[in-house]
């Protein structure tokens, strides 16, 4: 009987690729799968190290696992990911219970890990960042109506507060064929939705073309037949081309969204995170890419509480937020995070006011977006249905307006038309409670 493993995957989409392809890796090497890490013979924890509330999310959940290996209920553990990488040397030191540390250059060797951590040994690998697989064969996480395209790796952007730079590598372009090639096993496997994920995907085949071939490879994907909607995250501004908003406004599998991630508006703020712009440059770019796509709904995250942030910079960047409107916002306070240059500035702001501010500008941001539902009350929209609600008795789904997990959903009773998981639906709006959208099928 073969052994089993089960694998607890955190932090962001590029990671839980990761994850479902040393899934992947570990079927095709004979493992049985579980979906629960706590039932099975190894439990690997994929971590995330990229602030500290998901550092110390990594080690609550090693911790628990070590728990249950101590208890006899696992045979191993095997810690690998993002905080493996970075903080090796603690993991090693402070988490003795774990069989195995690796680094994401490993991910392709898990198998042999996993058999060396059964056989009890203590494999301790770190190989170059670069043998991080780009492709290959995965076991999806996510409903089959929807998938993660990962497009390239790493990043060059070295903002002073990121540490994805030291832990995933410089940026790495996966070539056109492979990802339409993933595309298309994606499409046969009844992927409705295509989401492209990097850490900025806007660069992409930069460093394998040398040019910007994110609208190339739009046209591409839109050409595979069977998915309706393609969507994109982590757009930096730099990188956004007339050629871009082009193919984005002519697609129609392309929605009508654009996650833009800029961190903030103030120009000292933004030259201290090593980051382009300044407040009047960033507004007529919001201003021409809603004017390039009628419609376009936008998805921004802000820091609070940056290094030397004075009252005036929150003012400014409040002001902006408000002035702007984004359909979609979210908002970390800032994280010290050692080994970056802005963990190492003199002027850091207390905690306590990093977070308040946080707190003031969601609060701003939900009246927004509550405004922003309320005027979208009796219009019909195109629904992805994802679930039932028992406990509302409606039916749940997402509109081209709302990206996985970091969205709203549109909650929608069936009126007798009963609809299946991972189709399409038009749905009334009918009302906006806290954010949510309410309706009925019409269609």
């Amino acid at each position: 009987m073969p052994y089993s493993v089960g694998m607890v995957s955190l932090g962001c989409e590029k990671n839980r690729v990761d994850a479902e392809m040393m899934m992947a890796a570990l079927e095709q090497a004979g493992y049985e799968l579980k979906d629960d890490a706590a039932l099975a013979d190894v439990a690997i924890v994929n971590t995330c190290g990229f602030i500290e509330d998901a550092k110390k999310e990594s080690i609550e959940e090693i911790l628990e696992l070590a728990r249950l290996k101590k208890e006899g209920r696992i045979r191993a553990l095997v810690v690998t990911g993002c905080m493996a990488e970075r903080y090796r040397e603690e993991v090693r030191r402070e988490i003795p219970e774990a069989d195995a540390v690796c680094g994401i250059g490993a991910n392709g060797d898990i198998a042999a890990v996993v058999a060396q951590a059964l056989a009890g040994e203590h494999p301790e690998l770190f190989p170059e960042k670069c043998l991080l697989p780009l492709e290959g064969r995965r076991v999806r996480s996510t409903p089959s109506y929807f998938a993660y395209l990962k497009i390239a790796e790493g990043c060059d952007n070295r903002c002073s507060y990121c540490a994805i730079p030291m832990i995933r590598g410089g940026y790495r372009s996966r070539t056109m064929e492979s990802i339409v090639q993933e595309a298309e096993q994606l499409a046969a496997e009844g992927a409705k939705e295509l989401i492209l994920i990097a850490q900025d995907t806007t660069r992409y085949g930069k460093d394998l073309y040398g040019r910007y071939a994110l609208p190339e490879l739009l046209r591409r994907l839109c050409a595979v037949e069977g998915p309706r909607w393609i969507r994109l995250l982590y757009c930096y501004p730099e990188a956004i081309t007339d050629e871009l908003l082009d193919v984005m406004a002519a697609e129609k599998k392309i929605v009508k969204y654009m996650d833009l991630p800029l961190q903030h508006c103030s120009q000292p703020v933004l030259r201290a995170m090593r980051r382009a712009g300044s407040r009047q440059e960033l507004t007529a770019l919001l201003r021409k890419l809603r004017q390039r796509i009628p419609g376009l709904v936008l998805r921004t995250t802000m820091i609070t509480g940056f290094p030397g942030e004075t009252e005036e910079d929150f003012e400014e960047l409040c002001q902006f937020a408000k002035e702007m409107r984004f359909e979609r916002l979210g908002c970390f306070a800032y994280s010290q995070e050692e080994g970056t240059p802005a963990g190492a500035m003199e002027n850091q702001v207390e905690p306590e006011v990093r977070q308040e501010r946080r707190n003031i500008l969601m609060e701003q941001q939900m009246n927004i977006m509550q405004e922003w539902g309320e005027s979208r009350v009796g219009q019909t929209v195109e629904v992805l249905v994802e679930g039932f609600d028992r406990y509302a008795e409606c039916w749940f789904g997402r509109s081209a307006a709302d990206a996985p997990d970091v969205d709203g959903k549109i909650f929608f009773l069936a009126n007798g038309k009963r609809p299946r998981l991972g189709e399409f639906r038009k749905i009334k709006i009918t009302d906006c409670i806290d954010c949510d959208l309410m309706g009925e099928i019409v269609g």
